[in-house]
């Protein structure tokens, strides 16, 4: 039951009860008075089991709920950011290939939802392992402590990610593969991790109902009303693989709209977020007819080479059309209002790609 307090039975209880049930059993039984009890002895008083609020209870399933989404986000966009690492030209780096957190990652109330729910304490823990990647190659698990990177310490308590990224970044760009040293089931171990060539775009869970997903040039967001919309892994993937599109091509720049998204995805990304910033389009630009032609092109290209089908993809967009149009101001539509040109430039890159792909020629637009 929500917020009940269960009653903690300790050792010193239980004695007490065995002790309590044998005087009992001697009284029942005895034909004379029984011996007169040993002297109580004051042992202080039993330590209070923790109140449980409604308020502690909804932070974790809040961080449950994030945590299970974004765990699905990592997977789907695995092969679309490992398989892509050619066609994302300037955004492709040396990655290792997951992702970190601690109880400090997650905002007041939530650090202790994060620790009680997720085990999260100062340390970073693995929170996500792309498939496919060095850090998956070598046998690195959600779960494992992050010790240190050949040899250095990392960081804990608040801020360790950014201190951690820090350690990270200057290695990566150097090596082939890094030394890491995690605590896995409190024992510590070293695991050689290579670097994998990938698109170094980072996908994030916006943690809202409208039905949207955001891309400022280095990172994509979507909603959770889009992954709740899109229902299967490969509707997702259409998802993430047009906003990653936009992102390779520069768009966000070009329109000047980095910073308005940019501010948008971090409110989106925030346990909390401030809802009232999706009234309207919050000052975020339509992409016109042109940019959203090539973002599709790109799209059904690292599709196709993530190993996804892509002959479901103009049927889905036409559904989120139908659904919500683009007079649905915090909609997808809203910021990419080209449903009519796109369709035909659809279907001829997905023939394009068949045709290629008929011919075992690159999957190169």
């Amino acid at each position: 039951m929500a917020g009940a307090v269960i009653p903690r039975i300790t050792s010193t209880t239980r004695s007490g009860l065995a002790a309590l049930t044998v005087a009992l059993l001697l009284s029942a039984c005895a034909t004379t008075a029984p011996p007169s009890l040993p002297p109580v002895v004051e042992t202080g008083p039993e330590p209070e089991t923790p109140l449980v609020t409604p308020r502690m209870i909804a932070a974790r399933d809040a961080v449950r709920s994030m945590v299970t989404l974004q765990d699905r986000l990592y997977r789907v966009a695995a092969p679309l950011l490992i398989n892509n690492a050619e066609l994302c030209r300037t955004q492709a780096r040396s990655l290792l290939g997951f992702t970190a957190k601690n109880k400090w990652s997650y905002p007041g109330e939530y650090a202790d939802a994060a620790e009680a729910v997720l085990g999260y304490g100062d340390t970073l823990q693995v929170s996500g392992v792309l498939a496919g990647s060095g850090a998956a190659r070598a046998g690195l698990r959600k779960g494992d402590e992050l010790i240190a990177a050949d040899s250095k310490p990392l960081p804990t308590g608040r801020g360790a990610e950014t201190g951690a990224a820090a350690v990270f970044g200057p290695l990566v760009s150097k090596r082939a593969q890094l030394s890491m040293t995690i605590a896995r089931a409190g024992t510590n171990q070293v695991l050689k991790v290579p670097v994998t060539r990938a698109c170094a775009i980072r996908v994030d869970l916006g943690n809202a109902d409208n039905v949207n997903s955001y891309a400022d040039g280095v990172r994509v967001a979507v909603t959770r009303g889009m992954i709740n919309f899109a229902r299967d892994d490969e509707s997702i993937a259409y998802v993430l693989a047009k906003d990653i599109a936009h992102n390779v091509l520069g768009h966000p720049g070009k329109l000047r709209s980095t910073a308005t998204i940019g501010s948008m995805i971090d409110n989106l990304t925030s346990v909390r977020p401030d809802l009232s910033l999706l009234i309207g389009t919050s000052g975020i630009r339509p992409f016109p007819a042109s940019m959203e032609v090539s973002a599709d092109t790109l799209a059904l290209y690292m599709l196709a080479r993530a190993g996804f089908p892509i002959e479901r993809y103009k049927t889905f967009w036409l559904r989120l059309a139908a659904q919500y149009p683009a007079t649905v101001l915090n909609g997808y539509m809203a910021i990419h209002p080209n449903i009519a040109q796109r369709t035909t430039a659809i279907d001829k890159t997905i023939a394009a790609i068949r045709t290629k792909q008929s011919a075992r020629k690159p999957l190169v637009p």
